[in-house]
């Protein structure tokens, strides 16, 4: 049978007891691999010889029998040759929640499972939008200049339960964001791609199985009004805060152009902790420099690292940080405890968690 019409499958592999024969892993989040990350690995499918890549894609051992590879950082070019060096692979897991460096041509070919990290990023990028809702709000920016100049000078704050809240996707991390605004008072406005759904209390009953337990939203998100793709423009007219949180498909790209910074309330600022291709920067420019918006906090771009020459540093009503809204502690350990126990399903010939649609793109 030919591998555009072999059937979708992961697991169990041909390893003893159903693990892979061999896992192949990339750098996840670091340079360096940690000897504790690896022990739970072999721990989690026992027998599994386990093949370390480096960021090009050198591998410490043959890879022709692997089955499993955990996606870290691995351009592109040394992801495509992997697949074709590996014909035994099965499953990969991106250690990332966007998918997109991924869902390829070749791997679409092959029909290979594709598994995510969603869920795992999603509780400090929400404390990061929050942080900056709260700085913004109550003028943090302006008073550290004001204390820089020696100035002492009274403003005036604005209280987060009278600010409306727009989520451009509702997923892992929409609703991680409206979890928290939530236990602010913020009115939330929402856009999921199913469409639309009236006043959504979503229980914890509904948390996905990537939130469970460590991941465990602290309160049920609940969303004032869910709107469909097309309902954007609505949430951008009455948002205070817009909040992208969407994946980057053929779908989003550029979802944010002049005419949806056009169609924003005077004075509203963009948070944008997704992927930078939401985004037309030069349209954003205009919006930003023409003081249409209120401001941006942009922790994704499409060119990264961001140049000295970048104008988005001068801007003043610009917050630019180099992608660490998901920096945490946590985030390696859930990581690796997400990517052990889809091991263990598959060993067992389980369903693995955080399947990706390949035609979704999430």
């Amino acid at each position: 049978m030919s591998d555009a019409r072999r059937p979708l499958r992961a697991g169990p592999g041909q390893g003893p007891g159903g693990v892979p024969r061999a896992i192949a892993i990339s750098p996840i989040l670091s340079a360096r691999y940690r000897a504790e990350d690896l022990e739970r690995i072999r721990a989690a499918a026992p027998g599994a010889r386990i093949v370390t890549l480096s960021v090009e894609g050198l591998a410490d051992g043959p890879i022709d029998d692997v089955e499993v590879l955990l996606r870290g950082w691995l351009s592109r070019d040394a992801f495509a040759r992997l697949l074709v060096r590996a014909p035994g692979l099965e499953w990969v897991h991106s250690a990332t929640a966007g998918v997109e460096d991924s869902i390829s041509p070749a791997l679409r070919g092959r029909r290979l499972v594709v598994t995510n990290a969603r869920g795992v990023f999603s509780r400090p990028i929400a404390e990061y939008v929050m942080t900056m809702i709260l700085a913004i709000s109550r003028r943090l920016p302006e008073l550290m200049e004001l204390q820089r100049e020696h100035t002492w000078q009274p403003l005036q704050a604005r209280e987060l339960r009278d600010v409306t809240l727009g989520i451009v996707g509702l997923g892992s991390l929409g609703r991680a964001v409206a979890s928290l605004a939530g236990a602010f008072g913020c009115r939330v406005v929402a856009t999921r791609r199913s469409g639309a759904g009236g006043s959504a209390a979503m229980p914890e009953a509904a948390v996905t199985d990537a939130e469970a337990d460590e991941f465990r939203l602290p309160f049920p998100p609940r969303i004032d009004r869910v709107l469909g793709p097309e309902g954007l423009p609505e949430l951008l007219a009455e948002s205070d805060f817009v909040v992208l949180a969407a994946p980057l498909t053929s779908d989003t790209e550029n979802l944010i152009d002049d005419a949806a910074i056009a169609a924003m309330r005077p004075g509203a600022w963009l948070i944008n902790v997704a992927r930078g291709g939401l985004v037309d920067e030069r349209a954003l420019l205009r919006g930003l420099r023409d003081g249409r918006l209120g401001g941006a906090v942009l922790d994704t771009f499409r060119q990264e690292p961001q140049l000295p020459d970048s104008p988005f540093y001068d801007l003043p009503n610009v917050i630019v940080t180099p992608q660490t809204s998901w920096s945490s502690g946590r985030v390696l350990d859930r990581s690796i405890e997400l990517f052990c126990d889809n091991l263990r399903r598959f060993a067992d010939g389980r369903p693995l968690r955080n399947i990706v649609d390949p035609d979704a793109g999430y």
